[in-house]
């Protein structure tokens, strides 16, 4: 049964920029920089059919390259903060990507995301941080912003059942059909089947 969720990529030059931030918060878990994404839909621990299913309707996507900025730090949990993250500039765009992903999970039978969409990265998860140490933390990198990247692909990782966590596998990636025209690619969705074995039925 594996545990899915689609994402977006970050180019090097971003991923640099935001490992200079594991540093002056103490009681931070850091995550790995190789492990840095901006999730579009958590799908979970679920079924092989339930997986093929969501890759089928993810490869039905269609969308343009389009450009995004990370930019602007954060956490959640309020007084009692639970991860640090660098947000992501507000983007038509992507918004209408995330829908569609949001569509492609329903069509897969799961369940609807009750959560708002907040484009982020997580850059580390918080144990008894104070609410005030956090806010110290993001007033002294209150400025952060990186240069806009292109996004022209999305993914499918799958991550270590029932736990999560990294490292994060990419199990189909889908790029935009302008992309797709503009170079070949190594990496098409289904270009051999399903990725997960199909139970049978008994």
């Amino acid at each position: 049964m594996p545990r899915l969720f689609t994402g977006l990529e970050l180019p090097h030059d971003v991923v640099g920029h935001l490992s200079g931030l594991r540093a002056g918060l103490s009681g931070a878990s850091w995550i790995d920089a190789e492990n840095y994404h901006i999730t579009l839909r958590f799908a979970g621990d679920i079924t092989d059919a339930q997986a093929n299913d969501f890759a089928d309707a993810l490869a039905d996507i269609r969308f343009e390259s389009f450009d995004i900025a990370v930019s602007g730090l954060g956490s959640f949990g309020g007084n009692k903060p639970r991860s640090l993250w660098a947000g992501v500039k507000a983007s038509p765009m992507l918004e209408t990507l995330q829908k569609a992903h949001e569509r492609a999970a329903r069509a897969a039978g799961l369940p609807p995301e009750p959560r708002n969409f907040t484009p982020h990265v997580t850059l580390a998860r918080l144990r008894n941080v104070s609410p005030f140490a956090a806010a110290d933390y993001l007033a002294r990198h209150g400025g952060f912003t990186c240069e806009p990247f292109t996004v022209s692909r999305f993914v499918l990782f799958s991550s270590r059942p029932n736990q999560g966590g990294g490292p994060y596998i990419v199990e189909e990636a889908y790029s935009a059909w302008d992309a797709l025209f503009a170079e070949e690619e190594d990496v098409i969705a289904h270009p051999y089947g399903h990725l997960f074995p199909t139970t049978q039925s008994r």
